[in-house]
């Protein structure tokens, strides 16, 4: 049995097995990630993994990129058996992973990024350079090697982490949610750079909850459920919605909102918004005005760099703004402003807040599942009895969340982390609905979540609109926007340039609209 030392460019013929995994079993306390699942990927073919949530994807793909070793099973990369200890060893054998989040780093250039870990290979002059311009131009990455990585888009970002990990030698690529943050255009240029990729003989595992994206680059498709394998299927015959049924037994649900409950009422009011970008000419927020009314969804559309984030965080208060005005508006018209407000305060007058980064700003990983609803609620009930805690009342109001939000879970006293993404997200959006907010942000609020999931969220924010709730959503996934929203705004380099009826516009337009492509400044003013 070898130990991962066989050389990455050995490349067998097309349609031998490149990944045969065997029995892959993996235990964690209390659960099976894995369960006896057996995949076969053939070389040359991209081969999609479909799950929800909790269904052992991501475990599967750190037990082949050496993240974990398996309880059982064996793995054999183009039909040698392996024993993958760490990153190192599947990288030997050919194997890279992309990320759903990338391991960039944004202080260093694009060179940097890619040579960094990886000198030995061709040293870091000329032959690298080199080796570099070569698979910048296979992926169609533009970018120079000197150009600091905080200046390129999320679609460049994307490109530098595939030339990175082929760099590496990789023949084997694992992507990992690669769409979550594109726009039609840019999924449409990444899914080009695969199918000619794949004809040079690269095999990709193409990890993603976007079934019609799955059947449209993948030549087959395996669905998990429950940590274990349940079957194969062709994409060019089955249907999204059967795709579905096999991956969590129901049918593929859909964002749309039919009915209007928006009303006249006035709850969120921003007023010439700025933000200065340190280091740059141009500010991150310029001029932002709107208006969310009780009952309405109002989308903000925009590709990731454009100042979405900037929006959320000035309107939590964790970015003091340059200039411009935020105010709250109560039942009766009376306008409170928090301008300069601190983030409590602004929790405290009525604002659920779902982070984009659920990790970062909206969970503490290690702790217990009771401790994070007290989270953002702390002074208030049930989680709180004057200036104490109430633990009896936070237990019990988690146990209400993990039961009406179908948080699957083997009990509350369990960490944060040891929940799949999506069951984090239910939990979250469960107690973010709880505090009967006056208006909700929400924020890429089904990123990474399985359709399941997914089904549940629209329909908590479809009901919390309907019972007078304002919402704010952030999305990359057009889809969402424009099935969810009532009105959607475009953001571009900070600045809101169009306006889009949800009932007409298709994502290709609004594609077009964040990018720059259409010269449409309307809706810059209320």
């Amino acid at each position: 049995m070898s130990t991962a030392e066989a050389p990455a460019e050995a490349v067998p013929d097309r349609g031998a097995p490149a990944v045969q995994l065997t029995g892959i079993t993996k235990r964690f306390p209390g659960v099976v990630a894995n369960s006896d699942v057996n995949l076969t990927v053939v070389t040359g073919e991209v081969h999609a993994i479909c799950g929800e949530n909790g269904a052992g994807k991501s475990t599967l793909m750190k037990i082949l990129y050496g993240m974990q070793p398996p309880d059982e099973g064996t793995i054999a990369i183009n039909g040698d058996e392996v024993k993958l200890r760490n990153p190192q060893d599947a990288i030997r054998a050919g194997i890279g992973m992309v990320h759903q989040h990338f391991m960039l780093a944004d202080n260093l250039t694009v060179g940097e990024n890619v040579f960094l870990g990886a000198e030995a290979l061709h040293g870091i002059g000329r032959a690298a350079r080199a080796r570099l311009a070569e698979l910048a131009e296979r992926t169609g990455l533009h970018a120079k090697p000197d150009t600091l990585l905080e200046e390129l888009g999320v679609a460049d970002r994307q490109r530098v982490e595939i030339v990175k990990v082929l760099y590496r030698g990789a023949k084997i690529i694992i992507l990992d949610e690669p769409t979550a943050v594109l726009v039609p255009q840019e999924v449409d240029a990444l899914f080009a750079t695969v199918r000619e990729m794949k004809a040079d003989g690269y095999t990709f595992l193409f990890i993603s909850h976007k079934l019609d994206e799955v059947r449209a680059i993948a030549d087959t498709v395996t669905v998990i459920r429950r940590g274990t394998t349940v079957g194969t299927a062709d994409p060019k015959t089955i249907t999204s919605r059967q795709l579905a049924e096999m991956m969590v037994g129901s049918e593929l649900p859909s964002p749309e909102t039919r009915e209007s409950t928006v009303t006249d009422r006035a709850v969120l009011r921003l007023t010439g918004l700025t933000l200065g970008a340190e280091g740059s000419d141009r500010n991150a927020l310029d001029d932002v005005t709107f208006t969310v009314r009780a009952g309405e969804v109002l989308g903000v559309a925009g590709v990731e760099g454009n100042g979405q984030t900037e929006l959320v965080e000035t309107i939590m208060g964790m970015r003091k703004p340059s200039g411009g005005k935020i105010e709250l508006v109560d039942a009766d018209g009376k306008a409170r402003d928090l301008t300069r407000a601190g983030t409590l305060t602004r929790r405290e007058a009525g604002i659920g807040y779902i982070a984009e980064d659920r990790t970062r700003h909206s969970l503490l990983l290690t702790q217990p599942l009771w401790v994070n609803r007290i989270l953002g609620y702390q002074t208030r009930e049930p989680v709180s009895k004057g200036q104490l805690l109430d633990i009896a009342g936070a237990r019990a109001d988690t146990e209400r969340i993990v039961r009406e939000y179908d948080v699957r879970t083997p009990g509350i006293d369990v960490p944060a982390a040891a929940l799949s993404g999506g069951n984090q997200q239910k939990l979250i959006v469960g107690r973010e609905l709880s505090g009967n907010p006056v208006l909700l942000i929400a924020s890429h609020p089904t990123r990474g979540v399985d359709v399941g999931a997914q089904a549940l969220i629209w329909e908590n924010i479809r009901q919390a609109r309907s019972a007078g709730l304002a919402v704010l959503l952030i999305s990359a996934d057009l889809d969402e926007l424009i099935g969810l929203s009532d009105t959607i705004r475009v953001m571009l380099r900070g600045r809101l340039v169009s306006e889009a009826d949800p009932a007409t516009v298709t994502p290709q337009e609004l594609g077009s609209a964040m990018t720059g492509a259409e010269d449409d400044t309307a809706g810059d003013e209320e």
